[in-house]
């Protein structure tokens, strides 16, 4: 049977699904609408788009890694409540995800949702996606996902707060055992901390530092204490700041926060390692998520969360 645009209409406005999903669906049943509604309701898309207007800045950061931990992957799956996020089933669906994430060969989100779910290939990662909001009754997001590949060393990852933050840690080496595990998970837990923004000054651009020289210059001109300095030392002082700064937001220059003085920085500690098992390392770069950044949250309090859950 031909499926019309006024078909379609029609669906979309009793189910609140997609325009692609109404036009599959009536394809699947021969035009049936009825049929088409249940098929739908079977996929959870009809609950699930409903659902879709409902801000996701909750849930969880998961990683899974490689048997030989020569391959990782972090993703960010939200929902609209931490109560949500906290819930088992909510927890083994994002590791699920992570687990296909870790083995995709895709780079965005938009092909990662269209490909199978490995675990029912009849299904798409959307589709499962769908069921699974249908299921645990909110919005649900998979926002983000990274893969990290070392083959000439390891990547070492790091949760954080039960998935708060997550955090993965390239590690180049040539020797691997436990000193050097233990080294590439506190570089990880600094990483959650400190929130680097580089892996090292390298890999700052030249337009970040011209910008930040200007805002650096004008604060300092603006300082009544530099009034009347000369140029020589105002410039100093203006590269001193920039200095600082980069120390704070690049990894390999930040102060190791478990350094027994208070001062080795994390390239230090990762070299004193090195030594100490006659090992090459780099820390060749990281990745960190952290639930629900950018994004704008509500403000509902645990009472109101657990309300809603029991239809209160």
């Amino acid at each position: 049977m031909a499926i019309t645009a006024a078909m379609v209409k029609e669906l979309r406005e009793a189910t609140g699904a997609g325009m692609m999903d109404c036009k599959k669906a009536l394809a699947a049943t021969d035009g049936n609408m009825e049929a088409a509604v249940d098929f739908l309701r079977e996929k959870g898309l009809a609950t699930a788009q409903k659902k879709a207007n409902r801000i996701a800045a909750e849930g969880i950061v998961a990683t899974a890694l490689s048997e030989d931990a020569k391959k990782a992957v972090a993703v960010e799956v939200n929902s609209e409540t931490d109560f949500v996020a906290k819930n088992e089933k909510f927890r083994g669906y994002v590791a699920d995800v992570a687990a296909q994430a870790l083995n995709t060969s895709v780079a965005d989100i938009e092909a990662f949702l269209a490909e199978p779910w490995v675990k029912d290939t009849s299904k798409t990662v959307k589709d499962e996606l769908a069921a699974q909001i249908a299921v645990i009754g909110e919005n649900m997001n998979i926002r983000r996902f990274q893969q990290v590949v070392e083959e000439n060393g390891f990547v070492s990852s790091y949760i954080h707060a039960g998935g708060k933050i997550g955090v993965l840690v390239d590690v180049q080496t040539d020797v691997i055992n436990d000193e050097i595990k233990e080294m590439a998970k506190n570089v990880a837990m600094q990483v959650a901390a400190l929130k680097p923004i580089y892996t090292n000054d390298g890999e700052v651009d030249d337009e970040y530092k011209a910008h930040e020289l200007e805002i650096i210059k004008s604060q300092i001109e603006n300082d009544p204490k530099m009034a009347g300095k000369p140029e020589k030392v105002i410039s100093g002082a203006v590269m001193g700041r920039l200095n600082k700064q980069l120390k704070e937001i690049c990894l390999m220059d930040q102060v190791y926060v478990k350094a027994e003085d208070g001062k080795q920085n994390v390239a230090a500690y990762v070299a004193q390692v090195a030594k100490a098992n006659n090992a090459n390392i780099v820390i060749k770069g990281f990745v960190r998520f952290e639930t629900g950044e950018g994004l704008e949250k509500k403000n509902e309090d645990f009472a109101a969360e657990v309300a809603k859950q029991m239809g209160m």
